[in-house]
């Protein structure tokens, strides 16, 4: 993956938009793990010297990023393609004037986002199934000048014939996340109320443990509120606790006085943003070894990854072997918005240079040249 010393001796400054679902503001008051990536990513790419602007739901800000708002107010659900549609083509002919687009809309957004002019890199930040491996394949072969960015190995490896035109792993801010050295015992759960997020396992595993359970959680949907009511609510007392959807800063008091965080996935994740938000509070990660897991926590260092759930509980009691500044620190080399800006970088000078590049010298700052990168758009 790439880094800022392969243009040390020529500053090019792009012009990147950056396409947001319409779902939720950037960055988001509450759950919004793509949100979080978007808002970082924008920010990293601008305090890197670049002009960014930002198509992104109603309410957006971002500072240092002109942010063009979404004119079409916040959808009543996530993930409704009639939504989407309507927003990123309201944006894609307003794309024609950068340099690169990067796009976070759904696969079926895709489709749409895939009409920009310029070079265009697609996160991907669902798991992918055969049927979508061969969406991306047709609109990578359609589209010109398409690249599909995966955010982790992991999530690569599960399509090995989709052409990905790198990996960028997700980040975080650790400007807003408090480190704390010392635990206060209990367990933390914090995801989306849904099966394969695993929280029914996560009250079996504190429970053989003897410790408490806090669990906060997403849970507006239909299916999310029925999973709750099944197979939560019932085991609710005084060692089960629900906290229900926390904001930000409740989010991390949560996982900063855990002693660990429970994740027993039932699914290829391809990321797991909240394993970096718990280790950036000091907090191990005890996790099965699912998607991107063991590329996300290093077992024994910042936590423990087995195959199974019912391992985990009785790792419960080693947790004082795990350094809490251990778990930061592997977060600040690894996860941190620079890292990930310098990623995003790399890829999109990458992606620039596949097409036909006429710099423009334009000043001179520091001793530095300034280029301005002029694409030419093939047939």
């Amino acid at each position: 993956m790439g880094s800022p010393a392969r243009i040390a001796t020529l500053e090019i400054t792009l012009r990147i938009a950056i396409l947001a679902p319409p779902w939720i503001p950037i960055p988001p008051p509450a759950y919004g793990g793509i949100e979080q990536v978007v808002a970082l990513q924008a920010a990293g790419l601008a305090e890197r010297g670049h002009e960014v602007t930002l198509f992104a739901a109603k309410g957006s800000r971002v500072d240092g990023v002109e942010v063009v708002e979404s004119q079409f107010a916040l959808p009543e659900e996530i993930g409704l393609p009639e939504a989407e549609a309507l927003h990123l083509s309201a944006i894609v002919g307003r794309c024609d004037g950068f340099d690169v687009v990067m796009d976070h809309s759904s696969p079926a957004g895709l489709a749409v986002s895939s009409l920009a002019t310029p070079p265009l890199l697609h996160v991907v930040h669902g798991p992918i199934r055969s049927s979508l491996a061969a969406h991306y394949r047709a609109v990578c072969t359609l589209g010109r000048g398409v690249g599909l960015v995966a955010i982790s190995s992991s999530q690569r490896r599960t399509a090995p014939f989709v052409p990905f035109a790198g990996v960028c792993h997700n980040a975080l801010n650790l400007d807003a996340v408090p480190f704390q050295s010392k635990s206060d015992g209990y367990l933390a759960f914090l995801g989306r109320m849904s099966p394969e997020k695993g929280v029914a396992q996560a009250i079996q595993i504190a429970r053989a443990a003897g410790r408490t359970l806090k669990i906060a959680a997403k849970c507006r949907e239909a299916a999310e509120i029925e999973y709750f009511e099944r197979e939560v609510a019932p085991h609710i007392g005084s060692d089960v606790i629900w906290l229900g959807e926390l904001g930000e800063q409740a989010k991390y008091e949560l996982l900063g006085g855990a002693a660990a965080l429970v994740f027993p996935i039932d699914w290829d994740e391809p990321f797991g943003l909240v394993m970096i938000e718990s280790m950036a509070c000091g907090t191990p990660v005890l996790a099965t070894a699912r998607g991107a897991v063991p590329e996300v926590v290093v077992d024994r260092a910042t936590g423990f990854v087995r195959r199974h759930p019912s391992e985990l509980a009785p790792l419960v009691g080693q947790l004082d072997l795990i350094d809490r500044r251990e778990c930061r620190a592997h977060v600040e080399s690894q996860f941190s918005g620079p890292v990930m800006a310098a990623r995003y970088e790399a890829l999109a000078m990458n992606a620039v240079h596949t097409r036909a590049i006429r710099p423009r010298m334009t000043s001179m700052r520091g001793g530095l040249v300034t280029a301005r990168v002029a694409t030419t758009v093939g047939p």
